[in-house]
C-alpha cells in the first residue's frame, strides 16, 4: 500500500469518527495552546524588563550597601552625602555621580491629592539617567546647597495635578510643606513595574529635612564608556570598603541586572512551559487509548486487509498515520488558538505577551512526536494481528 493511500485511509477513518477524533485531539489542543500562551507571556515579561532597564540610560552603575541578588537580605544604608562627595573624587568627574532618597508621599494641589514617589536627589540625576525635560528646568546645585523647596514633576503627576494648566511657578504641598514647581519631565515610562512618571524630584538636602533622615539610599555612577564600567565598579567598591572596613557594598550594571532578572524569568517560563507540557503528555495518553480502542473495533477489517495481501508495515503505517494526524491537527489548532489568545491578552490587558517562532515550532514538533510515540504501540498491535484470528473476531 502506498503512502498516499495509507494517508487517505487514515483521514477517512478520522472523518467517520469525527466526535471521537475531536475529543481525542482536545488534550493536544489544550497542551499546545497553554505552551504557546505561557511562553509568550514569559518572553514578553523578559522583553519588558529589558526595555525598562535600558531606559534608565547607558553605562549606569548602581552602588548600594550589602549584596544584590536573589535571596539577598536587605541592608540598612549607612551612606550619607559625604560618601557621595568621596565617590565623586574616586570617579574624577562629579557630574557623573548622583544619589537618591525615595519615599512614598501624598502630594496635594487644592482639593486634588495624588500619592507619588518623592525622590530627593541633585542636579546630576537628569544627566546620569537620561531624564529629558518637557518644560521648565531641572534642580540646580544652588537648590541643593540652600535647601530650597522646589520640585520637578514627573509627566503623569503634572497631568493629574494640573491638567491642561501650566504648572511652572505654581505650588504643590508635600507632607504639609509647600514646594514651587520649576520643571516637568518628559514621559519616560516604568522601571521594574514602577512608573517613573509618578515621581517628584526635590533637592536631596530638602528631602532629608522633610523626611527626618540623614542617610541616602544609593549612589548612581555613569561610566564614560563600556570599557570603563568594570574598572570603575571595582574602584568604587574598593574605595567604599576602605572607608567602611567590614562593610560590604555592591556595584551592579544594567547588563548584570538584565542577566539576573532574565535568568529568573527564563526559569519561571521554563517551569510554566513544563507544566503546560503535562497537558500534551495527558493528550498523548488519550491518543494511545483511543487508538487501542480503534484497533479492537476494527479487528475484522485488519484481518480482511491482511488476508487480501496487506503487509505488516502497511497496517503499521495506516494506524501510525492516524495517530500522527490526530496530534498534528490538534497541534495546528492549538497553535492558532495560542497565537490568537496571546494577541488578545496583549491587546486587552497590560500583561506583556511576545509571540516567538521557537515556541510555535517547539509546540508543533512536540505534538508530532507525541503522535509518533503514543501511536507506535497501537499500530504495532494492529500490524501483528493474525489474519485468521482477526477474521473470527466478533
Amino acid at each position: 500500500m502506498r503512502g498516499r493511500e495509507a494517508f487517505a485511509m487514515a483521514l477517512e477513518a478520522l472523518r467517520v469518527n469525527r466526535l471521537r477524533s475531536t475529543l481525542t485531539m482536545l488534550g493536544v489542543v489544550i497542551g499546545v495552546l497553554a505552551v504557546v500562551i505561557l511562553v509568550s507571556i514569559g518572553t514578553g515579561a523578559k522583553d519588558a524588563v529589558e526595555s525598562e532597564i535600558s531606559g534608565l540610560g547607558s553605562n549606569i552603575i548602581l552602588v548600594v550597601p550589602g549584596r544584590i541578588g536573589v535571596g539577598a537580605v536587605p541592608t540598612q544604608s549607612r551612606l550619607d552625602l559625604s560618601d557621595v562627595a568621596y565617590v565623586r573624587r574616586v570617579v574624577g568627574d562629579p557630574a557623573r555621580v548622583t544619589m537618591s532618597i525615595n519615599s512614598g508621599e501624598t502630594v496635594r494641589v487644592g482639593r486634588t491629592e495624588v500619592f507619588v514617589t518623592v525622590v530627593g536627589t541633585d542636579e546630576n540625576l537628569p544627566r546620569v539617567f537620561d531624564r529629558p525635560l518637557r518644560r521648565g528646568r531641572t534642580l540646580s546645585e544652588t537648590d541643593v546647597d540652600t535647601r530650597r523647596r522646589v520640585a520637578v514633576l514627573g509627566a503623569e503627576v503634572a497631568d493629574r495635578l494640573f491638567g491642561e494648566v501650566d504648572p511652572i511657578g505654581r505650588q504643590v504641598t508635600i507632607s504639609g510643606a509647600r514646594f514651587r514647581v520649576v520643571g516637568v519631565y518628559a514621559t519616560v515610562g516604568a522601571t521594574f513595574g514602577v512608573s517613573r512618571d509618578q515621581e517628584i524630584h526635590i533637592p536631596v538636602t530638602t528631602a532629608q529635612r522633610l523626611l527626618g533622615v540623614s542617610r541616602i539610599q544609593g549612589i548612581a555612577v555613569r561610566a564614560s564608556g563600556p570599557d570603563e564600567i568594570e574598572p570603575l565598579q571595582r574602584r568604587v567598591v574598593d574605595a567604599l570598603g576602605e572607608r567602611y572596613p567590614g562593610e560590604r557594598f555592591s556595584a551592579v550594571t544594567q547588563t548584570q541586572l538584565l542577566g539576573a532578572i532574565g535568568s529568573v524569568i527564563g526559569m519561571l517560563t521554563g517551569v510554566l512551559a513544563a507544566i503546560a507540557g503535562i497537558s500534551l503528555l495527558v493528550g498523548g495518553v488519550g491518543v494511545s487509548n483511543i487508538m487501542l480502542v480503534s484497533v479492537r473495533e476494527r479487528t475484522r477489517e485488519i484481518g480482511l486487509r491482511k488476508a487480501l495481501g496487506a503487509r505488516q508495515r502497511d497496517v503499521l503505517a495506516q494506524f501510525l498515520i492516524e495517530a500522527v494526524l490526530l496530534t498534528t491537527l490538534g497541534g495546528l489548532i492549538g497553535i492558532a488558538l495560542g497565537v490568537g489568545g496571546s494577541l488578545l491578552i496583549r491587546t486587552l490587558t497590560e500583561v506583556p505577551a511576545s509571540i516567538t517562532w521557537w515556541s510555535i515550532a517547539l509546540a508543533f514538533g512536540v505534538s508530532v512526536v507525541v503522535g509518533v510515540f503514543f501511536g507506535v504501540a497501537p499500530a504495532r498491535r494492529a500490524a501483528r494481528l493474525d489474519p485468521v484470528i482477526a477474521l473470527r473476531a466478533d
